[in-house]
């Protein structure tokens, strides 16, 4: 199985093997484009894998910060009350960038710019950019999507 994320068409596509597509998602990234550079919350370019699963058992809407869920669970109310929070739910799918001096070490390393494939809130669009460098996606989705990935599937992020 490999991911692909289409940026311009704001989707991702779970691969087969034979190149079949399992599955489509609406996702949304940056809302600054695309790029590598750290700082630049942009979504990054290219080859990519999945380094690591995080929330596995966490219940729909469990709040993460720093991948750690934080106990909270994301309702209309939270949010009001924190209003420029950037929300990561449900599911973490951290990916590191497979491409040296692209989107891997030094000040292009999408691992350690912390770059995800994560659960929204249901009042997050998709479809159009809107994230600070992730890929968002409802949290049903990224459910789904976190059962059927082993750690080290492939990701390509194209623009």
């Amino acid at each position: 199985m490999r991911i692909e994320i289409d940026v311009p068409g704001q989707f991702l596509m779970l691969l087969g093997d034979d190149g079949s597509t399992v599955r489509r998602y609406a996702v949304s990234t940056s809302k600054n484009g695309l790029g590598e550079k750290n700082g630049s919350f942009c979504t990054p370019r290219g080859r990519h894998v999945v380094r690591a699963k995080i929330g596995a058992g966490q219940p729909e809407n469990t709040v993460f910060v720093r991948r750690r869920p934080t106990g909270e669970r994301w309702t209309p109310e939270l949010h009001a009350r924190y209003p420029g929070r950037d929300w990561m739910l449900t599911r973490i799918l951290w990916l590191s960038g497979r491409q040296p001096g692209f989107n891997r070490l030094g000040d292009v390393d999408t691992m350690r710019r912390y770059i995800y494939i994560h659960g929204s809130p249901d009042t997050a669009e998709m479809g159009k950019p809107g994230s600070i460098g992730c890929i968002r996606m409802r949290n049903r989705d990224i459910v789904e999507l976190f059962e059927l990935v082993p750690p080290s599937t492939p990701v390509e992020i194209r623009g």
